[in-house]
């Protein structure tokens, strides 16, 4: 998550080919997961992800000089964060996952800036604009079209694993107000921070839930989705994105957003033989709509032409 107050800086390309290349990761995380779904529990995933991931990042932290010694406020802070921004979306988007595209999944999941309003709205002290409600509206449109007859016809069929993922949006936008008590802490020791505790909570979760006794031993194709989203979609895309942040800033690192859905349809479309039906696009494009009006800029740049 970022730091809506950053400062935005002019992105030149190579800014703009790592916003690629972390949508990239991103999206790919989707994919990794519908993989890694497929043999092991959500829970289990989830522990695999942040566990490795936390060892690596805390590799990278001491290499980088940095300390993790940051007070018993700050960790139970951390455990705060990871529950908001890590274990509880993880879980929720692995769960939707055993039953919904990865495709459709990360389509939901851009739903995060229009939960992102409402809650800095309702919670934050951060009265939305008309421009920005008008967002919200375009995006809950977006959603409705993209859900269709699931909606409708009541609790069944793939509208839970669609209400998860959309609950993991929320959870998401939760962590973004939940995250400004962080803004004194080197961002990279933040995000090991709560990808550890993830970690901390997860063990007994898994043991209680989904021990590793009971688990089949994965295939080859389990065991790389996993070092996937480990490795790549969580440790190397938070050294990605902080770095994105601190040479742009934190309102262009969002534009991220926009970019993950292409990347995982397209995994998903062309290795795991995923449809993507008329309604998703169309819905995916409201969602558009809303994000853009929610971001602004498109509409300050015409302004500033005219």
């Amino acid at each position: 998550m970022t730091d809506s107050t950053s400062r935005p800086n002019a992105m030149d390309a190579s800014d703009w080919l790592l916003l690629l290349v972390l949508s990239l990761l991103w999206g790919a995380s989707f994919f990794f997961g519908k993989i890694a779904v497929a043999q092991w529990p959500p829970l289990a995933v989830v522990l695999a992800r942040v566990g490795l991931a936390s060892v690596t990042l805390l590799l990278v932290v001491r290499l980088s000089g940095l300390s993790m010694r940051v007070g018993r406020p700050m960790w139970l802070g951390f455990f705060g964060m990871g529950l908001l921004n890590n274990l509880i979306p993880f879980g929720l988007i692995f769960w939707g996952q055993t039953q919904i595209g990865s495709g459709l999944a990360s389509i939901l999941n851009a739903t995060t800036p229009l939960f992102g309003v409402v809650v800095a709205h309702l919670f934050g002290g951060e009265k939305a604009s008309g421009t920005k409600i008008a967002g919200v509206a375009a995006g809950l449109a977006g959603v409705a079209i993209l859900m269709g007859p699931d909606a409708i016809g009541g609790v069944g069929g793939a509208l839970l694993p669609q209400i998860a993922c959309l609950g993991a949006a929320l959870s998401y936008g939760f962590a973004a107000l939940y995250g400004r008590r962080f803004r004194a802490l080197p961002p990279l020791v933040t995000a090991t921070g709560q990808v550890t505790a993830t970690t901390l909570m997860s063990i007994p979760l898994v043991l209680v839930f989904a021990p590793p006794w009971s688990l089949p031993v994965p295939n080859s194709q389990t065991v790389l989705a996993l070092l996937g989203l480990a490795f790549l979609s969580t440790a190397l895309a938070y050294a990605i994105f902080f770095r994105i942040m601190r040479r742009a800033g934190g309102t262009n690192v969002t534009l991220v957003t926009f970019l993950i859905p292409v990347s995982a349809i397209l995994l998903g479309t062309l290795f795991l033989g995923e449809a993507l039906l008329p309604r998703h696009v169309f819905g995916m494009a409201a969602i558009g709509i809303g994000l853009a009006l929610i971001d602004g800029r498109a509409l300050r740049r015409r302004r500033a032409i005219a």
